[in-house]
């Protein structure tokens, strides 16, 4: 059924008055592709930095333009809500989790309510009206328990994945179950989701009746905790990370620097203080370790070869050059359950019948987000920098195999592909009122490398907020009144907290952020930061 739609025609969208008819030989409007990876570090891939073979990641970049300052939220729901919207995860109802299932995470207030909220419209809401085929497979986690909560009733023709936010790669069940369309299935023999959220993207595209374009929306469940990965991609890991964590994060950030990423002078921050050093641990210990950390890898392995599957048949079809990809992460890596070792038993892993937190530690954690301090969750640069890869042959050139030091973050990816696909950003839908975008397109920054873009922006997850201004960051808990300040430009590891320098820069920034999170709903249970940085 056709939406009822009001369209704000600015010039910049003016690709959106052609008529939606047009055949493939006329129609200049890109494919899209939005490649988003759970709980993935900084550093993992090598394109940052890893020592993990991602080598189709790799060539993306070096035929594409890579951000060394791309923000997400922290988290994985409000980073998908922000993502998918171009808002402020509060401004769409998710400022903490979702609730689905046994969780409740509807606080009664407006910015809390768990769902995505109808003063919203997704890219697939949008594409799909703007005549583009629209799928998406993997993680929705953006609401299910009711119909106008899941990815067909909000703008995708097709969905392969689970609702839910973690599940088993090789057999989802239950109420983390694996659903085709809108039906609930059980995973075949062989599952693995990596493999099967690819192929089942390569499929929509290749049963689209026309020649119009396609949206497609692939979102990993890898690498997220529980460890799932093949047997064969493990065995090419095991015994790698016997040189420990240490020895690695100086490892990543040589080839950071090496590849410039990092300025020379850029500094290692500490090691966790609750992980010990890898002389103190134990042989046993660390080949346990070291398997836990293999899986990891395994899982970041297939994502990168199936990203490469997914490459080469655009390449057979001869959609590649005209197929814009963007890649990113939706928060820092995951240190959860905060032990030093990670969490679940190690009879656990690789274990179908096992979900839950089966994870690699803080030690590993603190690898992958080199050279960064803490991890998802947190408003340091640990918990919301993510690598971000744009690739678009027809249109990126000049940016070919460089990084930006141009700013951005999920907000920006909506407004992006509105300029690419001259789509237009509708102010009512399906008869209700939907909120201005808050993001703006990187469109400039793609090909330029360079653009002006706001002043100021903000965050806030789990009462861990921050604001940034040009190349100032403040960061407080809300509650304490504390706030900290650092100069990303001289300290993007957020080392020196320079709060007592420059007490009226801070000032202005809570000022901002605290009138930022009155307008956008942060309201939490009715608390709200001081204007105090002591």
């Amino acid at each position: 059924m056709t939406k009822s739609i009001l369209f704000n025609y600015g010039p910049l969208f003016s690709l959106s008055l052609l008529p939606f008819s047009l055949t493939a030989q006329s129609d200049p409007r890109p494919n899209v592709v939005v490649i988003l990876v759970d709980d993935m570090g900084y550093s993992d891939i090598g394109c940052y930095g890893g020592e993990i073979p991602t080598p189709n990641l790799d060539q993306l970049a070096e035929n594409g333009i890579r951000f060394r300052n791309f923000h997400n939220t922290a988290r994985s729901c409000p980073s998908r809500a922000s993502l998918i919207t171009g808002l402020y995860q509060h401004q769409t109802g998710i400022g903490m989790m979702t609730t689905e299932g046994t969780s409740n995470f509807d606080f009664g207030v407006q910015g809390y309510r768990g769902y995505l909220n109808k003063n919203s419209v997704t890219i697939a809401e949008v594409l799909k009206n703007a005549g583009y085929h629209t799928f998406m497979t993997g993680k929705w986690h953006l609401g299910s328990d009711s119909l106008y909560k899941r990815p067909l009733q909000r703008g995708f023709d097709r969905f392969y994945g689970s609702y839910q936010g973690a599940f088993s790669y090789f057999d989802p069940k239950g109420i983390r179950c694996l659903i085709d369309g809108a039906d609930t299935i059980r995973a075949p023999k062989g599952f693995y989701t990596t493999d099967a959220f690819t192929d089942k993207a390569i499929k929509f595209i290749k049963e689209k009746k026309d020649k119009n374009p396609f949206f497609l929306y692939l979102a990993y469940n890898a690498p997220h905790w529980p460890l799932h990965a093949k047997d064969e991609d493990i065995k090419k890991f095991v015994g790698k990370y016997m040189k420990g964590w240490d020895q690695l994060r100086k490892e990543r950030l040589e080839r950071q620097i090496e590849i410039g990423l990092f300025e020379k002078d850029i500094v290692l921050s500490d090691r966790d203080s609750r992980v010990r050093p890898w002389s103190e641990v134990s042989e046993e210990q660390k080949i346990l370790s070291d398997y836990r950390m293999a899986v990891y890898a395994a899982q970041i392995y297939a994502v990168d070869y199936n990203v490469g599957k997914l490459v080469k048949y655009l390449k057979e079809t001869n959609q590649f050059d005209n197929t814009l990809i963007m890649f990113l992460s939706d928060n820092g890596a995951c240190a959860e359950p905060y032990h030093e070792f990670g969490g679940g038993q190690q009879s656990e892993i690789n274990n179908p019948e096992k979900s839950g937190a089966i994870s690699y530690g803080i030690g590993w954690a603190n690898l992958s987000n080199t050279p960064f301090r803490l991890y998802k969750n947190n408003a340091t640069e640990g918990g919301i920098a993510t690598p971000f890869i744009a690739h678009w042959p027809n249109k990126i050139k000049s940016m070919k195999g460089k990084f930006t030091d141009t700013p951005g973050h999920l907000l920006n990816i909506m407004p992006t592909i509105l300029e690419a696909t001259g789509a237009s950003y509708p102010h009512i839908y399906d008869g209700h009122t939907i909120q201005p975008l808050e993001g703006h397109s990187l469109m400039k920054t793609f090909l330029t490398g360079e653009q002006e873009t706001p002043e100021y922006q903000y965050f806030e997850h789990s009462y861990n907020c921050a604001v940034i201004k040009g190349e100032w960051k403040a960061i407080s808990r809300i509650g304490t009144g504390r706030w900290e300040l650092y100069n990303l430009k001289n300290d993007r590891n957020e080392l020196h907290n320079v709060a007592d320098e420059h007490h009226e820069l801070l000032i202005d920034m809570i000022n901002h952020w605290n009138a930022w999170a009155e307008r956008c709903h942060v309201t939490n249970k009715g608390q709200r930061s001081k204007n105090s940085y002591d």
